[in-house]
């Protein structure tokens, strides 16, 4: 369970596919308009549960929460030798001598 003030997401549906415009292409038009937000809990909730959070911004967001303590997950990618070396040879040449 989050509690009051902790840092979370919240989720919500802006638009239903029903009510997306006609002028957006078909496969836009054909999924509902969400919105992920992070903020502060204004009430402890359960996960799946309606919350009202403030964001760093300042507004007021409610949505069904999903998430306590978010972080980022995403990665650089793996790792590429090329990309090493050519570190390597830019410093080299820039700073003289070996990055290593």
């Amino acid at each position: 369970m989050a509690k009051k003030g902790d840092w979370v997401r919240i989720h919500s549906i802006i638009l239903t596919p029903e009510q997306r415009s006609s002028a957006v292409p078909e496969d836009t038009k054909s999924v509902p308009l969400e919105q992920w937000t992070k903020g502060y809990l204004h009430a402890d909730a359960k996960l799946g549960e309606i919350a009202e959070v403030t964001t760093r911004t300042g507004r007021v967001v409610s949505g069904t929460l999903v998430d306590e303590t978010p972080h980022y997950q995403h990665s650089f990618g793996d790792f590429v030798p090329e990309l090493q070396q050519a570190g390597d040879e830019a410093f080299s040449f820039l700073f003289g001598g070996s990055a290593k």
